[in-house]
């Protein structure tokens, strides 16, 4: 995980049916703009059959690292 670009909002039921967010996922959360309880990169979240029907919000922005222009480098 690099960005929060995929930053999307979960109803509170679905948030909870989920696993924890590892503490990276929280790290880059806190990055995330209009940052909600019920938060999650969308990138960590496996979608399943169970889901369906559900309603996932988009945040009204986010950090797109590649149109901001920032440039990760290797560690």
């Amino acid at each position: 995980m690099a960005c929060s670009t995929c930053h999307c909002i979960l109803s509170q039921d679905l948030y909870d049916s989920l696993p924890e967010p590892s503490e990276e996922e929280e790290d880059l959360l806190d990055l995330a703009p209009g940052l909600e309880d019920t938060s999650r990169l969308g990138c960590q979240v496996k979608v399943t059959e169970d889901m369906d029907g559900q309603e996932v919000k988009l945040p009204p922005s986010t950090v797109n690292f590649y149109v901001d222009g920032y440039k990760p480098t290797p560690d």
